[in-house]
């Protein structure tokens, strides 16, 4: 059997640290992850996949990852279950995150106006349209150039 997640979202707000009574860092949040179509509307859609994340990844997420930081994560989905104040049996399923990746400069994120060392790191552009020879002309290459 296998149970693995991957996802690529953003941080609907900043993560809620906590510890256990054995002081164990615990992080909750929750990732907005786009759909792959649009409505008919032709607007894109998005799911909101609550997470959770333990240790040490739980307080470096907390610390580094804020509301509409782009991350990807690894984990599993888990569900459980607890009774809350009214003597009611909730149900939970969430996404218990082993990983995170910080997927964009917090510069690409606040448009460039962070001011701090790791805001000068740039994002690659990879659009055909941009760069150096973003106005070339196609190479004119025959057969008889290439070498098989």
């Amino acid at each position: 059997m296998m149970n693995s997640v991957c996802l690529v979202g953003r941080m609907t707000k900043d993560a809620e640290l906590k510890y256990t009574g054995n002081n164990i860092a615990v992080a909750s949040f929750s990732l907005a992850v786009n759909r792959n179509f649009k409505d008919a509307n032709g607007e894109r859609e998005a799911d909101f996949i609550n997470c959770v994340i333990w240790r040490q990844q739980a307080e470096n997420l907390a610390n580094w990852a804020k509301k509409g930081a782009l991350i990807g994560i690894t984990g599993r989905i888990q569900t459980r279950s607890y009774e809350n104040q009214q003597g009611q049996r909730v149900y939970v399923t969430e996404v218990v995150a082993e990983n995170f990746q910080m997927l964009e400069s917090r510069a690409a994120r606040e448009g460039g106006n962070a001011n701090n060392s790791y805001s000068q790191q740039q994002v690659p552009n990879f659009a055909r349209e941009s760069g150096s020879y973003g106005n070339a002309k196609p190479m004119d290459i025959s057969d008889d150039m290439l070498p098989f």
